[in-house]
């Protein structure tokens, strides 16, 4: 494992971060506790040292779980970080009362780092006028806190000025090689580093859309390295290969990623790729974005969906639909998930959609969602919708 210096304060931080937005999960949803418990203590014990939750992750189950799953000692052999819902916050006694909430949930009597979570620029000007700084100088003061920081989902115009509304010891930004213009980039990257704040990454694999589904198009470009890797060795040492970044955070699932990206944290250097691996890697880029419908990250603050519209679903299949070319299989699965046909809860059709726009407001991507919904219906719905909802019942041995 390869670790790096926080610069404020010094701590040695692991490159490679736990996320737990994404744990395994059972049919019903909830989240496989023996499986990611093992999976979060395994990491751990190979030298992963950064673990991050939230207080929305798993339907608001992933601090308890994590409190659980740090326990028996794993707690000491970690910085926990953890998040402020700013979006819940209408007063200043609230963000004490969730504060003091996550201690309980995580059974522990401090966070390491702390964030304040999903910042855009107008939600940053509410929480300052509510008197978000000096609840943080209280909280680092008598020791609830350890480190403040903020997650960031806005503009990159809106990013400079909260990195300078406080003396801030790190954030949390978006970044990979199809967002080096969006949201903070790689500009905000430079700028945050600039001004001595730690910088820990997340979506690194984009939701996993840079390697979930490879387009024939993109293997091809991958398969002219000289050195071979797979698109998530590729995609995260694109990150790490850059200095300012201190801790990039994956959401594991999968004892294979587990695997792959503790090999990976072992070698991968900042400034170690060659110019011709990121002229390889630009290539790559250049072509995603000939083939991609929607920039979904599939990180679900969009939902729930007062209408019931399973949003990052839809947007998944509908960007499957450009990067895989196959038509039939995807309209097919369209029909099979989106009916609850191999799945549990109600239908969740982008033709549900009724145009409330309040997706408008949580969205970090700042996706037209209604707009493109509309797309969605037009490409995998159509006629013949309900004749592919009976064949995945039928299928799946599901009655309507």
């Amino acid at each position: 494992m390869l670790y790096r210096k926080m610069p404020k304060n010094g701590d040695e931080l692991s490159i490679l971060g736990f996320g737990c937005m994404r744990l395994p999960v059972k049919e019903d949803g909830s989240i496989d506790e023996e499986r990611a418990t093992r999976q979060v203590r395994y990491a751990i014990d190979q030298g992963v040292n950064y673990v991050d939750t939230a207080w929305p992750y798993h339907m608001e189950e992933s601090e308890p779980f994590l409190g659980r799953a740090l326990a028996d000692g794993y707690r000491e052999k970690v910085k926990l970080a953890t998040k402020l819902p700013s979006w819940l916050i209408e007063r200043r006694e609230d963000m004490d009362k969730f504060l003091n909430a996550q201690l309980e949930k995580l059974k522990t009597d401090h966070i390491d780092y702390y964030l304040i979570h999903a910042l855009v620029g107008d939600l940053w000007d509410n929480l300052e006028k509510l008197g978000v700084a000096d609840f943080l100088d209280k909280a680092k003061a008598d020791g609830r806190i350890r480190n403040a920081g903020f997650s960031f989902h806005g503009s990159g115009e809106d990013f400079n000025r909260v990195v300078d509304a406080y003396d801030w010891d790190f954030c949390q930004i978006q970044y990979n090689f199809l967002d080096e213009k969006n949201q903070a980039g790689t500009t905000g990257l430079k700028y945050a580093a600039s001004k001595g704040l730690g910088v820990i990454i997340m979506e690194p694999l984009r939701g996993g859309n840079l390697t979930k589904t490879m387009p024939q198009a993109v293997k091809d470009i991958w398969e002219e390295a000289p050195i071979k890797r797979s698109p998530a060795e590729w995609a995260l040492r694109w990150v790490w290969n850059h200095p300012e970044v201190t801790v990039v955070l994956s959401g594991m699932n999968e004892e294979a990623h587990v695997e792959e990206n503790l090999k990976v944290a072992g070698e991968a250097y900042p400034n170690s790729l060659t110019e011709t691996e990121l002229q390889l890697v630009k290539k790559v880029e250049r072509k995603y974005r000939e083939l991609m419908k929607v920039g979904c990250t599939g990180c679900r603050y969009c939902m729930p969906c007062p209408a019931g519209v399973n949003i990052p679903l839809c947007f998944e299949l509908y960007n499957n639909l450009y990067l895989s070319g196959n038509a039939d299989e995807t309209k097919f699965l369209y029909a099979a998930q989106l009916s609850g046909a191999i799945s549990v809860g109600e239908t969740g059709f982008a033709s549900q959609c009724v145009q409330c726009g309040q997706c408008l407001e949580k969205c970090p991507q700042h996706i037209e969602i209604p707009k493109m919904l509309e797309s969605v219906v037009e490409e995998l719905e159509g006629s013949d919708l309900e004749e592919r909802v009976a064949m995945a019942r039928q299928l799946f041995k599901k009655q309507a």
